[in-house]
């Protein structure tokens, strides 16, 4: 079981848990396994606008040059940029330094291999062997051999070149509002839809180092909605922190997530031919309404745990080229190795102009059955033994004889936060929001914090 990494890197509040020290470590012993045996080591480290990211970074980057490696920083860029880039620049590997949607206090490090993609558990159980003992990396580089730091002050222009190079549309008769959570998109979603032409009406584009997320972007789109139903454009797009995920709004001020979304991508992708064995990669957290739309449609599915790296495995596995999750991770295999935000708003935007339809027409490829999910704060060594208590056993058990196969109850750990994510979807909204709290308030009173 891994110690310091969860399911998307290291992460923690910036300077007590996740410290300087640490980030030292990550790089020296990172950079020591992902690069052993090589010679004229690179290593592109990128990151998103919070404050710490700085902070983090220096130390981060002293570990991997302590160890011979030469630094490509790339500034302020999506976690999608950085694993494109590591590809791109032939690195060999890629640091991002971000913690995505969480607040500002928290900041992660996670890294990709030469090839873009995050890595592999053992590869990350190594790492941690060699943090846990750093007298094992027995690399102590001198004078020319030192690694050093380069800047590429044009990293993020090379990244919109690239993914606005995989859409032939032409947007200039769009009107669209983009949230860009005071994040990592917000220089590169605008600029790669302006090039397409669209005309684009930012918010949350201002990151000062403490806004990112605040109230805003893809866990918050209730200004996006606001702000498209008065501007009466054609639709919103909301990215995260590290602008891995995206969260859409239809001209009527309408959520559109990453369910529909996928949907919507995966029958034009089917229709051109380009769905690689007609398979759709979901999750378990995916709507009931996606699994019917998919049978309707011809599209096959193939169901993963939560998480993009799980998700991202399946793909690869199967050769498929299109997975992703509720939350709005969405994987284009053919155009990126990871969830890219900026990436899947041009696809959805360049499906819209093709068909000559409004968002709120194509989101009736599906019916989404309601859902209710309800976040439990837990003591953290106690998030994954919840069954281990008979009281919160019993009412899982109750709550599944209530529903009769006509809805379902399922109960996540978080991979990253002290919380336990109580999820219930069935036909009559009222009874799942009252039996979810319900169950919730049972977790919370055995191992709520």
């Amino acid at each position: 079981m891994r110690k310091y990494f969860g399911t998307d890197g290291v992460r923690g509040i910036a300077n007590t848990e996740l410290t300087c020290e640490m980030a030292y470590k990550l790089g020296r012993a990172g950079g020591f396994v992902l690069t052993r045996g090589r010679e004229q080591v690179s290593v592109v480290v990128g990151k998103d606008t919070r404050i710490s990211g700085d902070m983090l970074e220096a130390a981060l980057v002293s570990g991997l040059m302590s160890v011979g490696c030469d630094v490509v920083t790339v500034g302020v860029v999506p976690t999608p940029a950085v694993a494109y880039l590591t590809r791109k620049y032939n690195a060999d590997c890629g640091v991002v330094i971000s913690a995505s949607h969480n607040p500002v206090e928290y900041n992660g490090i996670k890294f990709f291999n030469d090839k873009g993609f995050k890595l592999a558990d053992e590869i990350e159980l190594e790492i941690e062997k060699y943090i846990d003992n750093m007298a094992l990396i027995d690399v102590l580089p001198t004078g020319d051999e030192v690694g050093r730091k380069i800047f590429k002050h044009d990293a993020a222009k090379e990244y919109v070149e690239n993914v606005i190079s995989h859409i032939e549309a032409d947007f200039s008769d769009l009107k669209v509002v983009l949230d860009c959570a005071n994040g990592a998109s917000y220089k590169v979603a605008p600029m790669a839809f302006r090039l397409l032409g669209a005309e684009v009406i930012e918010i949350n584009c201002n990151p000062d180092g403490t806004n990112i997320n605040k109230s805003c972007g893809s866990t918050h789109p209730e200004g996006l909605q606001k702000k498209v139903i008065e501007e009466k454009a054609d639709f919103g797009m909301a990215y995260d922190g590290d602008a891995d995920r995206l969260i859409a709004v239809d001209e009527n001020g309408e959520i559109v997530d990453g369910d529909k979304i996928m949907m919507i991508c995966a029958a034009s992708m089917k229709e051109k031919g380009m769905l690689k064995n007609d398979t759709l990669v979901v999750t378990v957290m995916s709507n009931i309404g996606l699994f019917i739309s998919a049978k309707e449609n011809g599209i096959n599915l193939e169901t993963t745990k939560v998480g993009d790296r799980y998700v991202l495995e399946e793909m690869v596995k199967g050769s498929y080229s299109l997975g992703g999750e509720q939350s709005g991770h969405l994987v284009f295999l053919d155009y990126n190795t990871t969830g890219d935000g900026t990436m899947s708003s041009l696809v959805l935007a360049s499906i819209l102009v093709e068909k000559g339809i409004k968002l709120s027409e194509a989101t009736k490829i599906m019916d989404q059955y309601p859902q209710v999910l309800v976040n439990v704060k837990v003591k953290n060594e106690c998030k994954s033994t919840y069954m281990d208590f008979e009281e919160i056993a019993s009412e899982i058990d109750r709550i599944e004889k209530i529903m009769d196969g006509k809805g379902r109850v399922l109960i996540r750990p978080s991979g990253t936060e002290p919380l336990v994510r109580v999820m219930l979807e069935g036909k009559d909204l009222e009874q799942i929001e009252n039996l979810a709290n319900g169950l919730a308030q049972i977790i919370e009173n055995k191992i709520g914090c």
